[in-house]
């Protein structure tokens, strides 16, 4: 086990919610938000987290000034369904978006969902998105059409492209959006060595030239998902190889969006968000990150692939130097900024709850759920948080089952076999899921059933043949 693996799984097991010893003033009844939001970050790949190999002063400087939280979750270990949770408020299942969408995918985030961007938009909010979208690529789908006055980006992942290494067939070549058009082509790698520099310049010239505000700024990085792309500046300066030079790069544009709200003086009067979309891809190896001794990572409901770091920054709300181990999840981003904002609240149903009183650290908070639930692939509740409990309904699963990783961008192959079946874990005292202690405790079990049972029938469940009653599905193309 590694040093890295080590330091970073007491982080998880020990802190609780911690706040300092005085606020500021009042906040501004319209604050500005920025949302950093990477791909494929693992839980242990910042110094913040216990990366001893990665340094990342600008978000650990965040960290600092803020809130750090521990037990945070995705609701699904894969790109397209994780994004529409954070954009919408709701489990992926719930507004019918599953896994990661290709580009010969013709559904997309309906335009009946409200997303963040509508929630502050009738307040006067210039909104943004830059970055990778993954939402539906179609016209009807994109940004512009969620509440976004600008975007540009990638409309999914970056390795949807030709020569992709596990692709069944060649993909399309990748396009980068400006609106709600393809502009150009990204060709190679040196192509995609240049998106987070381009991201970075997006962002900070939409804060300057926003900084009267209010605004909102999503900027959801498309690396470190493989292929890697670094620029020049940050090649070859950490010890953990081309992934530890792209996470460089991110917390460089982190410092940099930082400098332009400090510049305009609004630094102070903006909640800054910085998280993941899932765990590591950890078939990549050394272009993988680490999970900091969490159990799998990408593509699993253990806690490697869906506990991601979580840090807020938001001075007369959040203590500086705090930390929160209560469970919650990017569902609850949303009514969260409504609360903040005065924002529109959405009209039909959604998952999240505001987690304002966490984020206060007012001492009797505590988690608005009490459960948290993971679907993955074709709508399989497959785990459960409850409090300090992790419940596994038996699934298959896929591992490297102690098989060597990939190299240099070419991955290993997984072992599509492996299955769990119902396991109770203690995160409290095993992060690393690694002990069933369901015989121990029988009326744990009975309770997280019972929960589980009740969300089958709202959103449904294929492994126990479950319609759920509340889906909403996703937008389609029309018909002809």
């Amino acid at each position: 086990m590694s040093l890295l693996i080590t330091l970073a799984l007491p982080l998880a097991l020990t802190l609780p919610v911690t706040a300092a010893k005085d606020l500021r003033e009042s906040p501004a009844p319209h604050p500005n938000i920025v949302i950093v939001f990477t791909d494929d970050q693992g839980w242990g790949d910042l110094s913040c987290y216990g990366s001893k190999e990665i340094p990342t002063p600008h978000i650990d400087r965040l960290a600092a000034e803020g809130m750090r939280f521990t037990d945070f979750y995705v609701s699904q270990p894969v790109c397209s369904a994780s994004r529409s949770s954070l954009i919408t408020g709701c489990y992926a299942n719930r507004v019918g978006i599953s896994g990661a969408l290709v580009p010969s995918s013709k559904i997309g985030l309906d335009s009946e969902e409200l997303t963040i961007a509508e929630v502050v938009k009738p307040l006067g909010y210039a909104t943004a998105c830059f970055g990778k979208w993954h939402l539906g690529h179609r016209r009807p789908f994109l940004p512009r059409q969620h509440g976004f006055d600008e975007y540009s980006g990638i409309p999914y992942s970056n390795d949807m492209w030709p020569g992709h290494p596990e692709s069944p067939k060649a993909w399309p070549p990748l396009p980068w959006y400006e609106n709600d058009e393809p502009s150009e082509i990204i060709k190679d790698l040196e192509g995609q060595e240049q998106i987070t520099r381009r991201l970075t310049e997006k962002a900070v010239d939409f804060v300057h030239r926003n900084a009267d505000g209010p605004f909102l700024l999503y900027l959801p990085h498309s690396m470190p998902h493989v292929p890697l792309g670094v620029g020049p500046r940050f090649r070859q300066t950490t010890r953990y190889g081309t992934y530890g030079d792209v996470i460089r790069e991110i917390d460089a544009s982190v410092g940099e969006i930082r400098a332009a709200l400090e510049e305009e003086g609004v630094l102070d009067r903006t909640i800054f968000i910085f998280a993941s979309d899932n765990g590591p891809w950890l078939s990549y190896g050394d272009h993988a990150g680490t999970t900091g001794g969490l159990r799998e990572g990408k593509g699993t409901t253990f806690e490697g692939g869906i506990r991601v770091p979580l840090v807020v920054r938001y001075p007369g709300v959040v203590p500086a130097g705090s930390v929160c181990a209560e469970p919650c999840m990017t569902i609850d981003i949303l009514p969260t900024l409504v609360e903040l904002t005065g924002g529109k609240a959405p009209q039909k149903p959604i998952d999240g709850r505001s987690i304002v009183s966490l984020l206060r650290g007012e001492a009797d908070a505590s988690s608005p759920h009490e459960a948290l639930f993971f679907w993955y692939r074709n709508v399989e509740l497959q785990a459960m948080r409850m409090g300090r409990w992790k419940l596994h309904f038996p699934h298959n699963y896929r591992s490297l089952e102690g098989r060597a990783p990939g190299n240099n961008g070419i991955p290993a192959k997984y072992n599509y076999k492996m299955s769990v079946g119902l396991a109770l874990y203690d995160l409290e005292t095993d992060a690393a899921e690694t002990t069933d202690c369901s015989d121990e405790n029988p009326d744990v079990v009975a309770r997280m059933k019972t929960l589980a049972d009740r969300m089958r029938q709202k959103l449904g469940d294929t492994l126990t043949r479950t319609q759920g009653s509340e889906i909403r599905g996703p937008g389609r193309l029309p018909s002809g």
